[in-house]
C-alpha cells in the first residue's frame, strides 16, 4: 500500500484543487493538491515538501482531516488529509495545468 497526502487548503471559505498535467498517467484528473510520503519523512513534511515543489508556498499543516484506503488497479493507496494554512502569498503552479477554488 502507498500513502498519500492530500492538503485542504482554505481562502475565502473555499478549498483549493488542481488539475494534473501531462504527461501524468492521471492527467486532467482533479485533486487535492499533495504526494507520496518519501522514505523517513512524516505526512506534515511531505506536506510541506510537496506543497514548496508544486505551488512554491510555505505552508503550515494543522490537524488531521481523515484517511481513505482505495484500491486500484496499480494498487492500494492510503490518503491522509490535513488542513492546511499558508500567508495568502500567490500560487505557483509548477506541474498542474489548472488551479480553482471551490465551494467546501
Amino acid at each position: 500500500m502507498r500513502t498519500v497526502t492530500a492538503a485542504l487548503l482554505i481562502k475565502d471559505g473555499l478549498c483549493l484543487i488542481a488539475k494534473r498535467g501531462a504527461p501524468d498517467p492521471l492527467a486532467n484528473l482533479w485533486e487535492f493538491p499533495g504526494g507520496k510520503i518519501e522514505e523517513g519523512e512524516t505526512p506534515e513534511e511531505c506536506l510541506q515538501r510537496e506543497m514548496q515543489e508544486e505551488f512554491q508556498i510555505d505552508v503550515e499543516v494543522g490537524t488531521f482531516f481523515a484517511e481513505s484506503i482505495y484500491e486500484y488497479e496499480r494498487g492500494t493507496i492510503q490518503l491522509l488529509a490535513y488542513w492546511v494554512n499558508w500567508n495568502g502569498h500567490s500560487l505557483h503552479p509548477t506541474v498542474h495545468d489548472e488551479i480553482t477554488w471551490v465551494d467546501k
